[in-house]
């Protein structure tokens, strides 16, 4: 685990909070849906594979959506969503496991959870089909990819450059992300994955997350390799309260359709 003193404040106060969080009550099992299925099943249909994600607010977002997380999540699929992210980090970004637990009764596609997990008893708080693991803030990263498949989930193993992405593959991640946000300075930069997919296996299941706003931005991540793209800001736009989510999400998701029509 790097050094706190290397994040930006909001990062450090999330990581602090999440350390003072306790686990369930026992430990979970998951009969989980499947990701790659779900991903394929998007392209079949001609979409991108968008992981749209329930946000409320964040550090980084402007304003809040008091929007019911339900509603949201199934606007967020009849746009064409392929899964759906659902933070579940109370203190910074109004999150609840409650609201996963309710958009994963309500909805048929996979469900990941999004919140920050440093150890197993961090796991064992609500069902889920995905969790992340930031390699960043874990000491064990093998032991946890491994706890977490005995439970069935599939975790989902984050990277932020190839020290990490070597990092994810030796503890045997097949479902990894690349954070275009740098964690240290809150910055976001594009360049970040196309630097760090060409050293991802094929049989890795790749997601681009942040920063991703535009159908070209859509585009670009997809020549680059992205196999999904995880969307939160762009999808929910925090502050604009008469923002159609259902759009949205079908703008990026029909992007390289788009385009084709276009030429």
């Amino acid at each position: 685990m790097n050094s706190d003193t290397e994040l930006a404040p909001a990062v450090r106060s999330i990581l602090e909070a999440a350390r003072e969080r306790s686990g369930g009550e026992g430990v979970v099992d998951v009969d989980a849906r499947s990701l790659p299925d779900a991903l394929a099943a998007a392209e079949a249909d001609g979409r991108v594979p968008v992981i749209a994600e329930v946000k409320p607010t964040s550090p980084t977002a402007d304003g809040a959506r008091e929007d019911d997380p339900v509603e949201l999540a199934e606007a967020m699929v009849a746009g064409g969503a392929a899964a759906i992210s659902v933070l579940t980090e109370p203190t910074h970004f109004g999150g609840s496991p409650e609201a996963l637990t309710r958009i994963r009764e309500a909805v048929d596609v996979p469900v990941l959870r999004k919140d920050f997990v440093l150890d197993e008893a961090g796991m064992d708080v609500v069902e889920a089909d995905l969790f992340l693991l930031i390699t960043r803030f874990v000491d064990d990263l093998e032991a946890l990819v491994t706890a977490a498949r005995e439970r069935g989930f599939q975790p989902l193993v984050e990277v932020h450059d190839r020290v990490e992405l070597e990092t994810a593959l030796e503890a045997g991640a097949d479902i990894i992300g690349v954070n275009n946000r740098d964690l240290g300075r809150l910055e976001v930069d594009l360049e970040t994955f196309e630097s760090v997919a060409p050293e991802v296996p094929d049989d890795v299941t790749l997601i681009a997350e942040s920063g991703v706003s535009s159908p070209a931005d859509v585009r670009r991540m997809r020549a680059a390799g992205a196999d999904a793209l995880l969307v939160g800001s762009a999808i929910m736009d925090h502050g604009a309260g008469d923002s159609d989510v259902t759009e949205n999400t079908r703008r990026l998701t029909r992007a390289e359709s788009a385009e084709t029509d276009q030429t």
